[in-house]
């Protein structure tokens, strides 16, 4: 009998130990799939029974994640908070006439302009920096070339605000334009009426500002603004142009104190920028500008407003029309002499208005 049990015992823990081992067998099937160091398993047994609720998904094998080994390798590089705008335009516009009953002249005009940004922005801080500058000249059979447009414009605005979920700014602003070339009355020719930093048109000042969150509305209202006229030109400037003081001359036209060369406001400024597409193609750009000062002229506004209409035909093609007034309290017109050059009458200030049609070429960069 109890060599009986001894042997029973004795093949049960064989049987144990067989069936109890940590390895898996040299000769037994693999029931997993390894696709780089990722297992999935192809064999699985059927659950019979779900409990209520329980939604089960059954596994996919897939390969679409050994693709991205295949792509090389990109450096992770940190977000730049930088906004660059780099922009060249070139309009030209021509006439030739050639056995032309009608008559003509033939001519051929161009305008370049350039635009340069570098914008900042990251949480509570904001940094606009702005640089436009446009030339264009006319060439007409017959006569000299002519300066169509001149204009050279540079601006930076700081803003900070308290949290990251408004739109108001607490701003500082800095605004500088002037022209590069001497500008005529055409057909006179001797006596310019402008030229570089005559007149030179200075604003610094600090106030708020209101800037969307797709930054295609601004607007910047400054009760504090120190404007700065630069007439450097000293025959302009004895004359008393663009509102500096004019020369002390006697009866005989001789100057006995030269003219100055700047004058000095102090006063309110409002500006706005608004950009909006009307249509796929087609984009309208504004800018006005409002000011006021507050020790000689208060309530006589000074006013800057560009409107720009941009049909963009193509990548690097567009066309473009647009207005550009001005109305300067300073600026008098009708200057009345008498026959010794003495002024009789200093004139009255009157609306500029200038319009311009252009075809061209853009490429930014």
């Amino acid at each position: 009998m109890r060599t009986k049990l001894a042997i029973f015992f004795l093949f049960s823990f064989t049987i144990f130990t067989i069936t109890a081992q940590d390895s898996i067998p040299s000769n037994a099937v693999l029931d997993t799939t390894t696709v780089h160091t990722i297992v999935i398993r192809s064999a699985q047994n059927k659950i019979k029974i779900i409990p209520r609720g329980v939604n089960l998904v059954n596994p996919k094998i897939s390969y679409i994640i050994a693709k991205s080994i295949d792509n090389a390798f990109k450096r992770f590089r940190m977000p730049s908070f930088w906004v660059k705008v780099n922009k060249f335009g070139l309009n030209l516009s021509e006439v030739a006439f050639i056995n032309w009953n009608a008559g003509g002249n033939n001519s051929i005009s161009g305008i370049a302009n350039v635009k340069l940004a570098r914008n900042y922005k990251f949480r509570h801080l904001k940094w606009d920096n702005n640089l436009e500058v446009n030339y264009g000249l006319n060439a007409q059979e017959g006569r000299k070339l002519r300066k169509t447009n001149d204009a050279f414009r540079v601006s930076s605005t700081f803003g900070y605000r308290r949290d990251t979920i408004s739109n108001w700014y607490y701003s500082v602003k800095a605004n500088f334009n002037t022209q590069f070339y001497k500008g005529y009355k055409y057909p006179n020719r001797e006596t310019p009426i402008s030229r570089l930093m005559a007149p030179g048109y200075l604003f610094i000042g600090a106030g708020t500002s209101y800037i969307s969150e797709d930054e295609k509305f601004n607007l910047y209202i400054s009760p504090v603004t120190q404007k700065v006229t630069f007439v450097l030109d000293q025959d302009l400037a004895n004359r008393g142009s663009f509102g500096v003081e004019k020369a002390l001359v006697d009866s005989e036209g001789n100057i006995l104190k030269a003219g100055k060369n700047t004058v000095m406001e102090l006063g309110l400024l409002v500006t706005n920028k608004w950009e909006t597409k009307i249509d796929k193609n087609i984009s309208l750009n504004h800018r006005v500008g409002f000011y006021t000062d507050y020790l000689k002229s208060f309530g006589n506004i000074d006013v800057d407003w560009e409107l720009k209409l941009n049909l963009t035909v193509n990548k690097y093609v567009n066309t473009s029309i647009g207005t550009h007034l001005i109305y300067d309290d300073d600026i008098k017109f009708d200057e009345v002499k008498s026959s010794d050059g003495t002024i009789t009458q200093a004139g009255t200030p009157k609306i500029q208005f200038k319009q311009l049609l252009g075809v061209g070429l853009a490429y930014s960069f």
